[in-house]
This record gives C-alpha cells, sequence and structure tokens, in this order.
C-alpha cells in the first residue's frame, strides 16, 4: 500500500544531465522552457521528436521515449504531450505515463513550468501500483522527484490528493487479498488499525446482531466458520450535524452458497466484498485529510458457504425492518446484507443522505461493461451532485431507473418479497429490493460496482486486478456537496 516516494525540489538545470534514472519533459507543439534544455543536452533530439509524424498522433497525457540520450546519464528521456493550459484530467493521464515507465532508478521530472503539477502527482500515485503475494516481492519502484518553481507549494497543494490515493492503494489491497488470508475478522481488524487517524471504530459481533434482528444478514454467514461482523465507523469532523451515512457489502467470499455457482471463474469471488472496501478507503481518505464533514461508514462482513447449516432455496428470513425475505436464490446474498445494514444505519445514525456500494448483480455488467458502475437514485439532486463528483474524477458512472413496476418481479407467494426476480431487468430489481429498505425522507444512492471493482486488463489509472473504484468520486462528493 506504500505509494511510490515523490520528492518535490527546486528546479535545477544541473541535474537534468546527471540523473541516471529516467528524465521527463513536456511539450505540446513546442518545447517548454525546460524541456528546452533537455533539447539542447541531447543535441537537438527532442525537437525533432516534437517534429515527427508519431507525436502528431499522441493524445495530451501520452508520451514517446528517447532511449540513453546522447550527451545525458539519464536511461531515458520521456517526452509528455501536454497543453500549456493543461486540465486536470491530462495532467492525470501525465502522470500515468511516468508511471507506465517508472523502474528502480526513479524519474526526474522537469515540471518547473507545469500548472498545478498537483493532479500530475496524483495519477502517478494511483497508477503506480502492484500486488502480488510471491516469496519474491515485485521490485518498488524508485522516488519520483518533481521539480518545480515552489516545492512547498506543490507539495502543499498535492497533499489531500496523495492521502487519497493512498487511500485507493489500502481499498485495492483488501480487494486483491485471497479470502484466506482476508477473513471477516481480519477485515475487521485492519479497520479498528483506522483508529491511528483518529477514526471511531465499533465491531460488532454475531450476538449483537442476533439481538438488534438481523436475520437476513445473519442467514448469509450461517454456513460459513468465519463469524458475520458488523463494522462502523465514524468520522465526526463535522460536529454535530446528522451524517451522510455509506454502507458497504463485504461478502469475503461468495461461493454462492447451496445455489452454487460455477467453478470457472470462482476465484474472482475474492471481490465480492468490494463495496465494504471502498467504503473503509472512503473514511480512511476523509480521515487522513481531517474533512470537516460527518460522515459514518458501515460495513456488513459475512462468507456465503454451503455447509449443513447453510440457508436453502425456499427459506423465508426476517429483516431487522420486520419484512420477511423469500430466498429463491442463495447466490442474491448481497441485498440480504445490505437490507440489515442500511436500515441499522438509519435507525441509529438518522442520515441527511444514505449511499450503499456493492458488486450486486452480473446484470450490470451485461447492460454497463466494466467502464461505469449502475447508477440508481431516489433523488435526483443527490444524484446529479455524485455523477458530477465521478465525472471529475474520471471515475466512470451512468444513472438507471428505479420505478414501482419493477417490484411486480419480487413479489412472492409466502413473504413480503422475494430476493430475486429471474434474469429480466436484473440490476434493476435487485435496487428496487434495496430501496424497500430505505426510509422515504432519506436521499439515497446505489451504487452497483461489479463490473468496476476488480478488471481484467489495466485501466486508466490502475493495473489489471483491483481499481478502487469510488474512493475519489466519494471523497469529492464530500467535499462539494456535504461541505468537507
Amino acid at each position: 500500500m506504500t505509494l511510490v516516494p515523490i520528492e518535490f525540489a527546486p528546479a535545477d538545470a544541473d541535474a537534468l544531465a546527471t540523473h541516471e534514472g529516467r528524465v521527463v519533459g513536456f511539450a505540446d507543439t513546442e518545447l517548454d522552457s525546460w524541456a528546452k534544455r533537455l533539447d539542447r543536452l541531447t543535441r537537438g533530439a527532442l525537437q525533432r521528436a516534437i517534429a515527427s509524424e508519431g507525436w502528431e498522433k499522441l493524445k495530451p497525457g501520452e508520451s514517446m521515449d528517447l532511449a540513453f540520450p546522447a550527451g545525458m546519464a539519464a536511461q531515458a528521456v520521456q517526452l509528455i504531450r501536454l497543453p500549456r493550459k493543461a486540465k486536470p484530467a491530462d495532467l492525470r493521464k501525465a502522470g500515468v505515463s511516468i508511471a507506465k515507465g517508472l523502474g528502480e532508478a526513479g524519474a526526474l521530472v522537469a515540471g518547473a513550468s507545469v500548472r498545478k503539477a498537483e493532479y500530475l502527482a496524483e495519477g502517478l500515485a494511483l497508477r503506480a501500483y502492484t500486488f502480488a503475494r510471491r516469496a519474491e516481492a515485485p521490485k518498488a519502484p524508485g522516488t519520483v522527484t518533481l521539480a518545480s518553481n515552489d516545492p512547498e507549494g506543490a507539495k502543499a497543494a498535492a497533499s489531500a490528493l496523495l492521502a487519497r490515493a493512498e487511500a485507493v492503494h489500502f481499498t485495492r489491497d483488501l480487494v486483491n487479498e485471497p479470502a484466506n488470508i482476508l477473513t471477516t475478522t481480519e477485515f475487521a481488524s485492519r479497520i479498528e488499525d483506522m483508529r491511528a487517524f483518529g477514526l471511531e471504530v465499533e465491531v460488532l459481533e454475531e450476538a449483537d446482531l442476533e439481538k438488534l434482528g438481523m436475520r437476513a444478514l445473519l442467514a448469509v454467514g450461517q454456513g460459513s466458520d468465519s463469524p458475520t461482523k458488523v463494522v462502523v465507523m465514524h468520522w465526526k469532523g463535522g460536529g454535530d450535524e446528522k451524517p451522510l451515512a455509506l454502507v458497504g457489502k463485504g461478502v469475503m467470499f461468495d461461493t454462492g452458497g447451496i445455489s452454487i455457482k460455477p467453478s470457472a471463474g470462482m476465484e474472482d469471488m475474492v471481490m465480492d466484498m468490494g463495496g465494504s472496501a471502498v467504503v473503509a478507503g472512503v473514511m480512511r481518505a476523509l480521515a487522513a485529510r481531517k474533512a470537516p464533514a460527518n460522515v459514518v461508514g458501515l460495513v456488513g462482513l459475512v462468507e456465503n458457504m454451503p455447509d449443513g447449516r447453510a440457508q436453502r432455496p425456499g427459506d423465508v428470513v426476517t429483516s431487522m425492518k420486520g419484512d420477511t425475505i423469500e430466498v429463491i436464490n442463495t447466490d442474491a446474498e448481497g441485498r440480504l446484507v445490505l437490507a440489515d445494514v442500511m436500515w441499522y444505519a438509519q435507525e441509529r445514525f438518522e442520515p441527511v443522505a444514505m449511499i450503499d456500494l456493492a458488486t450486486l448483480t452480473g446484470a450490470v455488467i451485461v447492460g454497463l461493461g466494466h467502464e461505469k458502475a449502475g447508477v440508481f437514485a431516489s433523488d435526483d439532486e443527490l444524484c446529479a451532485d455524485f455523477l458530477k463528483a465521478a465525472a471529475e474524477t474520471d471515475e466512470g458512472a451512468w444513472r438507471l431507473p428505479l420505478d414501482p413496476a419493477y417490484d411486480e418481479l419480487i413479489k412472492s407467494r409466502v413473504a413480503d418479497v422475494k430476493n430475486v426476480g429471474g434474469r429480466t431487468a436484473g440490476s434493476i430489481t435487485a435496487a428496487q429490493f434495496l430501496q424497500r429498505f430505505v426510509k422515504p425522507d432519506v436521499p439515497w444512492i446505489h451504487l452497483d460496482i461489479a463490473g468496476v471493482a476488480l478488471v481484467a486488463k489495466d485501466t486508466a489509472f490502475a493495473p489489471k486486478g483491483a481499481t478502487g473504484w469510488g474512493v475519489r468520486a466519494l471523497d469529492t462528493l464530500v467535499r462539494n456537496r456535504f461541505g468537507g
């Protein structure tokens, strides 16, 4: 989870010639003032590069390498195409380009002419991530020195973004961890460690959950030896005001239970706690930057296993709200977890708004692929603010409908509701199910992140595997809407 080391230093022309790692310069249709110095060192190589056909094809933030340049000690000069008044999105892409080429020798970024270099540092930190449990650990990238005319100012501007990037890495680590290591107990322990940031953390055990009447949640985990838990994280940066509530599905591993999944690809179900990982990451980011907002994060941690004690298709369970639920498919367990935790969040904290996150349905992947999360909302203004925050942070999200007509698909013959409605509109019926557990006066968003939490190829800001999607968007939403 350690970020790539990034140092902010005064611009030093002599260092361009002597740095032994990579040296990074910037240009658009012409070289910036520091790239011109690199051009003189390389006897005009950079000027020839930007006159080439290959340069014309580059988009803002993309780069080309000049390997082992004559007149310099560097392994390569990386020349990044960047408009003079670059947008934050272009600067993040430039940082990603630096991260992709980074090695043990590190890099010197000749960025004294770059405005708002904190976004460049953010993109770099987000992309420079590895996760592997091998006997020989991957070699860590070397230090990146970001040259600036105002290094202290640049460092201060980047501090909150880098703290958030560290929270994204924390989330990715949680999602990437195998389920035999990240058990419900281990996950709760890692959250408890965040008390060091000033978070208040409370762990509710099975006996507590039974007293509260969370029998929908408990039914999911009754076939597992791992104890079911609910962990509450509270960041009180906004005084006595009512909090925003974030609720995460934390199924540590999902076999499907008695409705067991096919074996092919089941190993990916280590990511079924992705919603809870994002909630934990957001809470870490808020605490790390001392956000002036009041936010509570709740995660339901459970394992869905087939066992002699496991719940069966046809069982009827009673939620904390009191609604009865007919379990048609034990593989639709995430909504049972969320139903109880969402109700508890509202009963205890009376939040001003509530957002839940879950790797909930395969149907959302069919509809949106791996580019965007599905967004369902009971409140148009809250939804618009979230979508704006997602766009600001380059995190894909798309609103899908809620409509009472879909409730017909989840009517039960023997209970108040059944947990699935068939193949038709699977993501929507899941959201309609969850809406039953939202009080009418609580603005609510449901984020189905099944397609974006863990992916099989590199994304803009992450190597293949866990992405940490949602941490940055939700942190931005808290900043923009909730005064934090």
